[in-house]
């Protein structure tokens, strides 16, 4: 049996079968869920979040062009969402984390993580993320765990490509300050170097 392509789902919804759009929905509401709560730290509301996304998907379905991918256009519409959500709660986070980290302490922390199990790494970095500001957990987000351009994430968060990689490179640097945290200290010896 053939998986449908985004496309011919697309097609079968916007012809009446309502049953096509519930396999877009459970093709991507994982991901859909995991920006809401990378960026509400609330299972709750991320769950109204992503429901809310899906529901504004259906209802604007007729205007999907084409022209990016569909999760593109989803993951602008869940993003733009939960900032809504954010601003209503007016619970911004102002995590500032102002210690610089060295290349060769990045070079140590992608050692110790490469000798953690995988499932271990993942819980590691997903705990650095929720320590994140919102917007730069939702970029790291979509950058490394869903693969997307820096010109996808552009269009999804309205923000320039060059703004995008500024704060990528900044979040980048903040979740690796966060992670030396968790990793160096069990993969150093007594003089400090990386076993």
């Amino acid at each position: 049996m053939t998986t449908s392509t985004d496309h011919q789902l697309i097609n079968n919804t916007l012809h009446g079968n309502t049953q096509a759009f519930s396999v877009l929905v459970e093709r991507y509401q994982n991901f859909v869920f995991t920006i809401a709560v990378r960026m509400l730290r609330n299972r709750e509301e991320a769950e109204e979040v992503a429901q809310d996304s899906f529901i504004k998907a259906f209802e604007a379905l007729s205007t999907y062009r084409g022209e990016a991918k569909f999760s593109s256009w989803l993951y602008s519409i869940v993003y733009r969402k939960t900032l809504d959500r954010i601003r209503k709660n007016n619970n911004s986070r102002t995590i500032e984390l102002v210690e610089e980290i060295t290349e060769t302490e990045t070079e140590d922390i992608e050692n110790a993580l490469h000798f953690i199990q995988i499932q271990e790494r993942n819980e590691l970095i997903k705990k650095g993320i929720e320590q994140l500001p919102e917007q730069e957990a939702a970029i790291i987000t979509f950058f490394y765990f869903e693969e997307l351009s820096i010109k996808e994430i552009s269009e999804i968060t309205q923000l320039s490509e060059d703004n995008v990689k500024i704060k990528l490179f900044r979040s980048r640097k903040k979740l690796f300050t966060l992670l030396k945290y968790y990793v160096l200290p069990q993969y150093t010896n007594n003089n400090g170097s990386a076993i």
